[in-house]
């Protein structure tokens, strides 16, 4: 027999807690059920015993990957669509689920939803797994009664999110590792290269080179007060990241990733994809517009596009179209605007962002594939002025050194 910790609510409506003796968790619910309690909470006492800050510590970095997610969705998504009670699909997930967050956030979907709290609403408890996206499809299901319909709908969107990101992250890898590369060989070279060298200069009264004495200088500064230099940068990264915690820090950021060059078309039309594929799919489970653009600024993943949109429904609340404010909005191309207002009239909106996503699918392809094959030539150079200024620091005051030695013989 264990301990078990409940809260529950009683007959008359009131929070009652106290500990019951059962051989399993199902046995307590089943215990305080027959004294007429619903259970709220319930918490293994025995087996938590020196250990619950640690297992909830342990819970906080567990992190639920995109393929966990998923694959539970799919889950719930068939469970439901066979007919199995919500109670049933719940309890089976938590003792399916192999990722102990996902597995404890079931347990916790089962004591609310037997308080009498909808599913919706549970999983918003939890904002770090379920987006507001995920958690407004599962709302509209309840709503419309289509569920399991709903979910096969949102569980494209994951899909299709998670392949997009997965391929922009590949092509940006390569380069990140090449541009990491570069800066081990820099400080290598600074640290350890130059200032052998250094020694030889030093002894010789020669006026060094403008490579040869920035070398020499970032040699001293790496190597002489590396502890200022080390404060320097903590401080700028951590100012870095506060800035970027806050709403004006994350719009400008966001906003200059826009603007690289290669790059910031790429995650444009990325933003795009999304964007249609969203909006198609609200509008097929039947979200209003209104709502629809809520959910969307909430969850495009972009700061500088997400204040475009609240600009836009600000135009909706005022009895006005889609299209018309998309055309006062940044960042939403003439073939996007023109396809929504077409959808507008002929009342198959849907049918039509469904045609966009699919084209900016396309366009994130080959913008992939572009800026892969431009990254190649753009490293090479890169590489190829580094290893060029290096040498002419290195070897420039050498050529003097034997032009000098030349004339005194």
């Amino acid at each position: 027999m264990s301990s078990y910790r409940y809260e529950a609510v009683n007959e008359g409506g009131k929070t009652v807690s106290g500990l019951i003796e059962a051989e399993s968790s199902d046995h307590a619910n089943e215990l305080l059920g027959a004294r007429g309690l619903i259970p709220i909470s319930l918490r293994d006492e025995t087996s938590a015993v020196g250990h619950p800050r640690w297992e909830a510590l342990a819970l906080l970095f567990n992190v639920v990957h995109p393929e966990e997610l998923i694959l539970y969705t799919k889950q719930l998504a068939t469970m439901l669509k066979a007919g199995i009670p919500i109670l049933r699909v719940v309890d089976i997930l938590e003792n399916q689920s192999e990722n102990p967050r996902l597995k404890s956030i079931s347990r916790q979907i089962g004591l609310d939803i037997r308080s009498g709290t909808t599913l919706s609403r549970s999983l918003r408890r939890h904002p770090d797994v379920f987006s507001s996206l995920y958690c407004s499809m599962v709302q509209a299901g309840e709503s419309s009664g289509a569920l399991p319909q709903i979910l096969q709908r949102l569980i494209y969107i994951i899909t299709h999110e998670y392949q997009v990101r997965t391929e922009v992250r590949s092509v940006l890898l390569y380069p990140l590792i090449v541009l990491v590369s570069l800066i081990a060989a820099f400080v290598g070279l600074i640290t350890f290269v130059v200032p052998q060298f250094a020694k030889v200069y030093a002894k010789v009264k020669v006026q060094l080179p403008f490579p040869t004495r920035v070398c020499l200088f970032l040699s001293k500064l790496f190597n002489e007060k590396w502890p200022i230099l080390f404060l320097v940068l903590a401080a700028l990264a951590l100012a870095v990241f506060f800035a970027l915690r806050t709403a004006a820090g994350r719009y400008w950021w966001d906003r200059l990733k826009l603007r690289i060059p290669l790059v910031g078309p790429l995650l444009l039309k990325s933003a795009l994809s999304r964007f249609a594929s969203i909006f198609s799919i609200l509008q097929a489970s039947g979200v209003g517009i209104l709502d629809a653009l809520k959910i969307l600024s909430g969850t495009i993943g972009n700061a500088a596009i997400s204040r475009e949109l609240e600009g836009v429904q600000v135009h909706l609340e005022q009895g006005h179209g889609v299209a018309r404010p998309l055309m006062a909005a940044q960042y939403f191309t003439p073939m996007l605007i023109n396809m929504v207002a077409v959808g507008e009239e002929a009342g198959n909106l849907d049918e039509m962002l469904r045609e966009v996503s699919l084209h900016y699918d396309s366009e994130v392809e080959y913008a992939t594939r572009r800026l892969t094959t431009a990254m190649g030539p753009v490293l090479i150079v890169a590489m190829a002025v580094l290893v060029g200024f290096f040498a002419l620091a290195v070897y420039m005051p050498m050529w003097d050194l034997a032009k000098l030695a030349t004339r005194t013989q």
